[in-house]
């Protein structure tokens, strides 16, 4: 069997293939790309497609693990920023339905979707990467709000509150990119999105001293 550790993984023509391999399995998806096309679209020979990746699994691997690491970029910095939690709120429900809404957000969603049965692993990595990594650093941020009396301390489940949030900022966005296509969706209704998202919850889970600052 070959040892996945031996690949080399830098250097220039690496990343070519890596690339080309990106475009066509974002595609195509892991099923419908072959080798040929990988190797067409990276401008090298299958040869050298074959020194870096021994088989298309390994290929398709490097990847989307490739493409999760993107998905930490940004993440703790405005969930951590020193703002008002009507601020902070409105800078994540931003980062979040913007995500959603990429090209980048909406095709990693997609590969991961369509091909959890054949790699669950890397499943189960882009939700620990992803979705429940954004939900443990709002979680974390819900603690400090509750100490300065923003939210209310009876909130038992702080993991559920900020999977509601991400919810409320992320569903309907979400929904009409990946059904319809991003020019469903604009900057205005991604603002109306993310604002509704902010009362919602504040209504729901803040103090009045948080509910004050939706006036302001």
């Amino acid at each position: 069997m070959f040892n996945e550790d031996r690949l080399i993984t830098k250097g220039r023509k690496f990343d070519q293939v890596l690339e080309g391999a990106r475009r066509v399995f974002m595609q195509h998806g892991y099923e419908g790309a072959s080798v040929d096309d990988i190797a067409r679209e990276a401008c090298v020979s299958k040869a050298t497609l074959y020194s870096y990746f021994p088989d298309k699994q390994l290929m398709f691997v490097a990847v989307f693990r490739d493409e999760l690491e993107r998905e930490k970029v940004g993440r703790d910095a405005l969930v951590g920023a020193d703002l008002p939690i009507n601020e902070v709120l409105r800078f994540t429900g931003h980062m979040i339905a913007n995500h959603m809404v990429s090209e980048f957000g909406s095709r990693t969603l997609r590969l991961a979707i369509a091909e959890a049965t054949r790699f669950p692993d890397l499943a189960a990595e882009y939700y620990e990467i992803g979705p429940r990594a954004v939900r443990r650093a709002l979680e974390r941020r819900f603690h400090g709000w509750q100490s300065d009396g923003m939210l209310r301390q009876d909130i038992v489940d702080l993991n559920l509150a900020a999977d509601s949030f991400v919810q409320l900022c992320a569903v309907r966005v979400r929904d009409q990119v990946m059904l319809m296509g991003r020019d469903q969706v604009d900057d205005g209704a991604i603002r109306r999105t993310v604002e509704n998202a902010i009362t919602v919850f504040l209504r729901a889970f803040g103090t009045p001293a948080a509910l004050r600052l939706l006036d302001d």
